[in-house]
């Protein structure tokens, strides 16, 4: 683990975020709770269900003062937003071998002395009957746990779970995730 931080944003993703941090704030959001320690966690995003989740993710890890990233797929990241896109948190992934999605992601926290990585595990912003277990997967192989990430629309709040340490019983470390939230 080098330690590795991000390259900081640059004048227009600062702009971007400004913009998106005042639209989050206008409507009346605040975060809940604390961030957990260490900060090397999958960061569960669940459910992902409207195109305001990321306006309020982004302001919801700016109170909390995170440095959240997700995974973007290899094409977003080239000329002309491919730095944007880094500089916002985006991680570049080559999805042609799922396996080494999984791998590039062990990688990543092996980098790393702080990783947040932020993972929807619906794979969709729509209504899903299963979640995919790629977060589980990596969350396994780079010995790191999960937290869970929520936010009630209605109270307009949002913020982090308690830590879960994956212990490869992928159905009852689910149950841990639900009762979670169930609880927020």
């Amino acid at each position: 683990m080098t330690g590795i931080e991000d390259d900081p944003p640059g004048p227009m993703a600062r702009a971007v975020k400004w913009l998106l941090l005042l639209m989050y704030r206008m409507r009346g959001w605040k975060a809940v709770g604390n961030v957990p320690e260490p900060r090397r966690f999958i960061l569960i995003a669940a459910p992902h269900t409207s195109n305001w989740d990321f306006v309020n993710f982004l302001g919801l890890t700016a109170d909390l003062k995170v440095r959240a990233h997700f995974m973007g797929k290899l094409s977003l990241f080239r000329w002309p937003i491919g730095g944007f896109m880094k500089q916002m948190g985006g991680i570049p992934v080559d999805r042609r071998n799922a396996s080494n999605v999984v791998q590039q992601m062990v990688d990543e926290f092996a980098r790393r002395a702080e990783f947040m990585l932020t993972v929807a595990p619906e794979g969709t912003r729509g209504k899903a009957k299963k979640w995919r277990t790629g977060f589980y997967q990596i969350a396994i192989a780079a010995k790191v746990p999960m937290v869970v990430g929520f936010m009630d629309y209605g109270r307009k709040t949002g913020g982090l779970g308690p830590l879960i340490w994956p212990t490869g019983d992928f159905r009852a470390d689910m149950m841990k995730v639900l009762e979670i939230y169930k609880s927020c």
